[in-house]
């Protein structure tokens, strides 16, 4: 387990990992985050909605690559707060040989990750930012758990909409990808530009990180040098739906999609 010192807790900015802990029906937030957080569903009715479908897609992706694609080696970049189904315990209920590295630069984030897995050998915490991949690449505790000579799913789950297009979001992901051996997978999913959620976003310029709205067209370029799998870059609850996903389920304003390097 790592022992990167930890950045400190702000309880008087809103924090976009807390924001999202809430959403989801968490209690690991504050006063200030909560009323961002209201403030923002107040002008897009839709957003618990979101997270929530955004969370059923991770699972349902994760279970794709553990299963159907062979996976035991995750590095999930952004990883947010632990709650239910995560990453390593959905990875390890299928192959239990599987890998995790979770990374944040979220204090609390790191703060109750570590706790969560403290026993677990075969899952690390490290404290990095997507805006610097070098780092997060030459992490020892990155190569202490993963072997980048063998396949590697790299997941970027409702994290780049928070990257602004002036840190060069797209060569952030390049150079995760190019670290990457062929067969590695990118998952990814963004929020899309509409202009209904134009005024819930500003009210993250407040908070720890803006959002950035993008076009589908845009969000695909996320995947760029990469194949798509089936289904594509789709709407989250239209990619493999299970039994969750019911006919009567609307679609969110949230794309996601996994890409394999050839």
């Amino acid at each position: 387990m790592s022992s990167d010192p930890l950045p400190a807790v702000s309880t008087t900015t809103p924090n976009v990992a807390r924001m999202y802990d809430y959403y989801l029906g968490g209690k690991d937030n504050y006063a200030v985050d909560r009323e961002c957080a209201e403030e923002v569903i107040s002008r897009v009715p839709l957003t618990r909605e979101i997270a929530q479908a955004n969370r059923e897609f991770l699972g349902r992706a994760v279970r794709f690559l553990s299963g159907e694609a062979g996976i035991c080696q995750f590095l999930d970049i952004g990883s947010g707060l632990p709650t239910q189904e995560n990453v390593h315990e959905v990875a390890q209920g299928i192959n239990p040989a599987s890998r995790v590295v979770y990374v944040d630069n979220d204090p609390m984030v790191l703060t109750h990750a570590r706790a969560l897995l403290a026993t677990d050998a075969q899952t690390g915490v490290i404290c990095g930012d997507v805006r610097t991949p070098g780092d997060i690449l030459a992490h020892p505790e990155l190569h202490r758990l993963l072997d980048l000579s063998r396949p590697v799913a790299v997941l970027l789950v409702s994290l780049m909409h928070f990257i602004p297009n002036e840190r060069d979001p797209y060569q952030a992901v390049t150079t995760l990808m190019e670290a990457m051996p062929t067969g590695s997978y990118l998952v990814l999913t963004h929020v899309e530009h509409r202009r209904e959620l134009e005024a819930g976003a500003q009210s993250y310029n407040r908070a720890s990180a803006p959002v950035e709205l993008r076009s589908l067209d845009q969000i695909g370029r996320f995947f760029d040098g990469l194949d798509l799998v089936f289904p594509g870059l789709v709407n989250v609850r239209r990619w493999r739906p299970d039994e969750r996903v019911t006919v009567m389920d609307r679609d969110v304003p949230f794309y996601g999609g996994i890409g394999v390097k050839r």
